[in-house]
């Protein structure tokens, strides 16, 4: 049951994530769309629990909106680097524009946290930023980023974050499934690089690795090697030629307001979660039925 612990601190206000604390689910579930999908971990992790009394994963990976956890942000006084969505994708094609457009209302007025935003679906990504305004979206503790798997899929989700509206860009490519070649890393502020981890992972050669280092180096952006996965995650390590790289870009962040300001804030977001869930209803967005 490692893996399920594991699982368990990543979906609250701490997390075993290694570039991130805390993640932030105002949505859960997901679809599949490229083959970076195929051993999802929200998705074994959420089927484990599907028709369990209670259980937030009693649904198991149905796309759902979780209007209770919207205002969650400005719960926590103190301040955290937040992975959204760390169990779905928030620009999955059914979830409303509206729904999206508060969870960057949140990001903004608690702004004391660093939030990374991550997705596949890279198109809607840049499609909806340019709709808001840059109030909305231009802030550099919103960290917008795309998944980059493979050649196919994940280099053309680049070029769609290049033209997105954002604080800060950035690229989570995990699981490497191949070698990349020459990466185009204009407008991008940091790279996650990881292999794949758990049940039938896909290895991942140390030579497409370095060449990444190494492209980052060259263009000046922040490195960080998260894993090299495996069946045995803890045992393979993070160490890429004897180093350990844990970079990050630099982030301003705001201050954290008085707690009673803080708490004006966290009634009015309250407020407005209600009466979205009033107007969007409780039902899945989508049912995913797994066979017994």
């Amino acid at each position: 049951m490692a893996f399920a612990r594991d699982l368990l601190t990543a979906v609250s206000d701490h997390s075993s994530i290694e570039w991130t604390d805390a993640t932030w689910n105002p949505v859960r579930g997901c679809t599949k769309i490229s083959p970076g999908c195929k051993h999802c971990y929200a998705e074994t992790f959420s089927e484990r629990f599907r028709g369990v009394p209670g259980h937030p994963f009693e649904n198991g990976f149905d796309l759902r909106l979780v209007f209770s956890k919207l205002p969650e942000p400005l719960r926590w006084a103190r301040a955290r680097k937040i992975f959204v969505n760390s169990m779905s994708d928030l620009f999955h094609e059914r979830v409303p524009d509206v729904y999206i457009e508060e969870v960057f209302r949140v990001m903004v007025e608690a702004d004391w946290h660093v939030y990374q935003l991550l997705t596949k679906r890279a198109d809607r990504l840049r499609r909806l930023t340019r709709q808001l305004s840059a109030g909305a979206v231009e802030h550099d503790h919103i960290w917008l980023g795309v998944s980059v798997e493979d050649r196919k899929y994940g280099l053309a989700r680049i070029d769609e974050l290049r033209r997105a509206r954002a604080g800060k860009r950035f690229l989570s490519i995990e699981p490497l499934l191949e070698d990349l070649g020459e990466v185009d890393l204009r407008g991008i502020d940091w790279v996650i690089v990881g292999g794949e981890s758990g049940p039938g992972a896909r290895p991942m050669a140390e030579a497409w690795v370095a060449r990444l280092r190494d492209q980052c180096r060259a263009a000046k952006v922040p490195f960080f090697f998260k894993q090299w996965g495996g069946v045995q995650k803890k045992k393979n390590g993070r160490r890429l030629r004897g180093v350990v790289y844990d970079e990050f870009p630099a982030a301003e962040v705001g201050v954290v307001p008085p707690r009673a300001h803080r708490t004006a804030r966290l009634h009015v977001a309250e407020d407005r979660a209600k009466e979205l869930e009033g107007r969007l209803g409780p039902a899945p967005l989508l049912e995913i039925r797994r066979a017994v």
